[in-house]
């Protein structure tokens, strides 16, 4: 399905090299800011309260968020949790906290009105919140394996080396936006992380894909012009696709709440830079390896001498 095609390629290899400079760039400030800020990191990280309440009416969340706020509670997540009456409360770990936490917070609930029900209360401890950080970091890693081991048997090293600088681009620039703004960096962001990386490899196997059966099937074009024409050839599926995906993820940055706002938020970051780094990231990466039709050229089986094409003598 196509909205419209492109009848004349577009050169985008031929500012290969200043789009390049600007992915560095903007790759190096993220590193900068990921190392000077850092992460600011939820508690399922660091530690800290969970509390789920019930409340007999719909719960006025932005209420009790203000009231537990001007009750000295920093950094805190107010949020529904299975329906309008049922609120689950995040509270970080604080060392001058003296008094019990649970308690705190019951009475914050109360000074903001309603009649609050006590469902249920869980500690998180630092340890466990380290062990969700290393866990984390190993699935990340896992799947940059995994990616890397199906694009080099799916097309070529260069190929796989060219695609994951590319996603890894695009993971490395979301969570530098992270640090540099300071949003907090939970599970479901670290799960929307792990989906740009698998939705970004998708951009870029379909590109890659294109690029490889035009070297298979034009022939008096310069890797350039096979790169921009496989390109072209692919943006307007490009524009249906993260077209579509973009509406769900903005109604869910929109409509989502404070529990799904960070989540979309990456989301969109990735998105936006998963079509950047599929094609202006990824395929000036292959030029520069050496990408060439020879290596698609499947060899001729040389024949032994007095046969002919068709396997009988001569």
């Amino acid at each position: 399905m196509e909205f419209f095609r492109i009848r004349k390629d577009i050169p985008f290899m031929r500012h290969a090299l200043v789009f390049n400079i600007i992915s560095l760039i903007t790759f190096l400030a993220a590193v900068f800011f990921l190392t000077t800020k850092g992460l600011h990191f939820s508690i399922e990280f660091t530690g800290g309260t969970l509390m789920e309440v019930s409340y007999a009416q719909t719960a006025d969340l932005e209420h009790i968020r203000k009231q537990m706020e001007s009750d000295g509670f920093a950094d805190i997540q107010v949020q529904n949790f299975g329906s309008s009456h049922d609120v689950l409360i995040r509270v970080p770990l604080a060392k001058d906290v003296t008094a019990k936490v649970g308690e705190r917070v019951m009475a914050s609930l109360l000074a903001a009105g309603g009649e609050p029900q006590m469902k249920r209360i869980e500690f998180v401890g630092p340890q466990v919140g380290k062990e969700l950080a290393s866990d984390g970091a190993l699935a990340l890693l896992l799947v940059v394996i995994g990616i890397v081991i199906y694009l080099a048997i799916r097309f070529e090293w260069r190929f796989a080396i060219s695609a994951i600088i590319a996603n890894l681009h695009d993971v490395v620039i979301i969570l530098g936006f992270f640090a540099f703004f300071q949003w907090e960096f939970s599970l479901p962001v670290l799960a929307a992380v792990l989906a740009v990386l698998g939705y970004s490899v998708n951009e870029s196997v379909v590109v890659f894909d294109r690029v490889r059966e035009t070297f298979k099937k034009k022939r008096g074009m310069t890797t350039p012009e096979v790169l921009n024409h496989g390109i072209t050839g692919t943006i307007s599926r490009t524009i249906i696709t993260h077209g579509c995906t973009q509406m769900m993820v903005t109604s869910m940055l929109i409509f989502g709440g404070a529990a799904l706002h960070y989540f979309a938020l990456a989301l969109t970051i990735g998105i936006c830079f998963g079509i950047y780094s599929s094609v202006l990231v990824a395929s000036p990466m292959v030029m520069w390896l050496g990408v060439s039709r020879e290596q698609f050229a499947v060899a001729k089986k040389a024949r032994p001498e007095g046969m002919s094409d068709d396997g009988a003598c001569v």
